[in-house]
């Protein structure tokens, strides 16, 4: 009985130290096609702020390219602007941003978005500014709702076992890590 007990306890401290050693993580990886083919179906969004003074409208999901610059993804996307009800301008818009998961809805979600860029031949250099302000809070708006890749529940064994053991995430070049493991 002392020896059954001896080897239980050597048994859970091997455990305990393996664990905390870190000798038990493992790594999944999500590509970037992945999330663009999830971003894809999001579709498009339109948003009015000032009371009309701005509208800005996403016609088609944006391009996702993870890990430019390191740990970010870029954020690629063609909007149409109107400014104090003049007619809609295209706009080409460059942004950044970082990733969160969400353990409630088992979901990726981009954050934090930032307009770096915006480019048109429709806006002054004056109004670029309030543009891009307005295009930074429709990026957040839309990130916000619609995730950018989902665990499934059905998915495959490590998608599975990424619902319950999920401890970090990073941005590497093309793809998204995410680290499981039991403590």
């Amino acid at each position: 009985m002392k020896l059954r007990f001896t080897l239980f306890a050597t048994a859970l401290l091997a455990a305990g130290s393996v664990w905390s050693a870190g000798l038990l993580e493992k790594e999944i990886h999500f590509s970037e096609a992945d999330i663009q083919a999830q971003v894809d179906k999001s579709g498009g969004m339109q948003k009015s702020y000032g009371n009309g003074m701005i509208v800005v409208a996403l016609i088609e999901a944006p391009k996702i390219h993870l890990g430019e610059p390191e740990g970010k993804a870029s954020v690629a996307a063609r909007l149409k602007i109107s400014l104090l009800g003049n007619p809609p301008v295209p706009v080409d818009v460059l942004g950044t941003s970082g990733l969160r998961y969400d353990d409630n809805a088992k979901a990726f979600y981009l954050e934090n978005p930032v307009a770096n860029s915006v480019q048109s031949v429709g806006i002054s250099r004056e109004a670029e500014p309030m543009a891009r302000q307005a295009i930074t809070q429709l990026m957040t708006a839309y990130f916000r709702s619609k995730p950018v890749y989902v665990l499934r529940e059905d998915g495959s064994l490590q998608e599975k076992a990424a619902r319950w053991l999920l401890r970090s995430i990073r941005i590497e070049p093309g793809r998204v890590t995410a680290v499981l493991s039991p403590v």
